[in-house]
């Protein structure tokens, strides 16, 4: 591992001067992207080189107890010594975490999909109680949020929402929300005040380039129609709302927020590849499908990954076994908490995957 990080240092300081030239400079395409690696790779190189600095630290701390005889300045030294060691040990962690294979969708934008499940309304309501949720939280973020497509219930529940999180780094935070959530708790619509359960589903998908998945006009049927909205009533006198049909694979998307019926089509053909570009990254992942359930997060929709007891006040993440007793704070919004825990558990198990040795 000390040779990887040599290494990276090295090609580091080479692009440090390649990327000053002013030849290079010229072709801007090759410039940024010389740039963009170059500071990807910084953040190893800066605590490769506080590592170093602990190291010699470390060597010049036991030279100086090897010489000292004064019994408090033994002490001293020893207790430096420790926090040394310490030290070494914490940057030697967040070194490996660093070095761990970056999964290249990390710093896109999503798109979320959050449908009612098992549940009737109830699983409907709670769609709509996810969707503010994670509203919330992109609005703490700074990150925006536009809404693709929408199937609202008449009581204010969404049989589907998809919306699309536009953010850095907005995937690697979110990616480990896709499955099925489920909540408990006693519904508005009930009269005797029982609990019941009920559940949705959540779908997080990477924003896909033109460049990143090829789609044939000849595999497309496009229809047109009038939207509608709840209770199937005409919102629009035009044929705004398109359905788009991938015929080689059967997938169907729907969008008509939109009154222009270009703005609709592109919407849906973001939601189309973004959905062809999932199929198409899980049917590579399944020849080590055992590895991906060994990980946090693998983007199972069909997973219960978490419960949101509602008398209780608790939610509970199961992948990670973790209980918090703060579901009104979690609601709107205050996430992070469980976030962290995933991604923290998610990096231990790809460190002990990849059979890290010790620094």
């Amino acid at each position: 591992m000390l040779e990887r990080l040599h290494f990276i240092e090295n090609k580091y300081e080479e692009m440090s001067i390649k990327i000053s030239d002013p030849s290079v400079m010229a072709d801007q395409k090759e410039w940024q992207r010389l740039c963009k690696e170059h500071s990807d790779m910084e953040q190893i190189v800066t605590k490769y080189r506080e590592y170093k600095k602990v190291l010699e630290d470390i060597e010049a701390t036991k030279e100086m107890l090897e010489e000292e005889e004064d019994r408090e300045m033994r002490e001293l030294l020893q207790e430096e010594a420790k926090a040394l060691e310490e030290a070494k040990e914490q940057s030697a962690n967040e070194l490996k975490i660093l070095l761990l294979p970056k999964d290249p969708n990390d710093e896109k934008n999503v798109f979320v999909e959050v449908r009612g499940g098992t549940g009737g309304e109830e699983a409907a309501l709670f769609a709509a109680d996810l969707f503010r949720m994670y509203t919330k939280y992109a609005e703490a973020r700074r990150w925006k949020i536009e809404i693709m497509s929408t199937n609202e219930t008449d009581i204010g529940g969404f049989k589907e929402i998809v919306f699309m999180i536009k953010g850095n780094g907005a995937y690697s935070r979110l990616k480990y929300e896709s499955g099925v959530h489920r909540v408990q708790r006693v519904p508005d619509t009930e009269a005797s005040g029982r609990i019941h359960t009920s559940a949705s589903t959540v779908a997080v998908l990477p924003e896909v380039n033109d460049v990143d998945i090829d789609i044939s006009p000849n595999d497309l049927r496009i229809d047109v129609y009038r939207s509608s909205g709840h209770g199937g009533q005409s919102v629009n006198t035009t044929d705004s709302a398109v359905r788009i049909t991938h015929l080689p694979s059967g997938l169907v998307v729907t969008c008509q927020d939109e009154k222009s019926q270009l703005k609709n089509k592109e919407k849906a053909m973001k939601i189309l590849r973004a959905r062809l570009f999932e199929a198409a990254e899980a049917e590579r992942h399944a020849s080590i499908a055992a590895d991906r359930k060994s990980q946090v997060g693998s983007g199972d929709r069909s997973e219960r990954i978490r419960t949101y007891n509602f008398p209780q006040g608790r939610v509970t993440d199961h992948r990670i076994g973790l209980t918090l007793y703060k579901l009104e704070a979690f609601m709107n919004g205050d996430i992070d908490e469980v976030i962290d825990a995933l991604i923290t558990a998610d990096q231990a198990e790809k460190m002990k995957n990849m059979g890290t040795s010790e620094m």
